[in-house]
């Protein structure tokens, strides 16, 4: 584990909180990235939407790392993704530090951060 990308991530989650509140959890920052792909801004999502959001947000920041690509977006505006590779057998531990590695590059990337 790469203790740069660990406090890399800190820093991107010490950055939403001045502007989220503190406590965000990964799951928050999660269903964060799907509402802002979505473009359509805060609504209250259904239950459903929520997991799609989240969906959306981890096809979104896996997609650099080649585990999926955007296909199209539907009438609706919702983005689609196709799987590209199947993701590697993980340990719940590798699993999470895979998606704090991608929320990190998502963030600073995309400047929001």
């Amino acid at each position: 584990m790469d203790h740069k990308v660990v406090i890399a991530y800190q820093e991107v989650v010490k950055d939403l909180e001045k502007k989220f509140g503190e406590g965000l959890e990964l799951d928050a920052i999660l269903l964060l990235i799907g509402i802002q792909e979505l473009g359509k801004g805060y609504d209250d999502f259904s239950k459903d939407e929520k997991m799609n959001l989240m969906h959306i947000a981890i096809c979104t920041i896996l997609e650099p790392f080649g585990y999926y690509r955007f296909t199209e977006e539907d009438e609706d505006g919702w983005p689609h993704f196709d799987k590209v590779e199947n993701l590697p057998a993980l340990k719940p531990q590798e699993q999470e530090y895979l998606l704090k590695e991608a929320i990190t590059l998502y963030f600073r990337e995309n400047k929001y951060v």
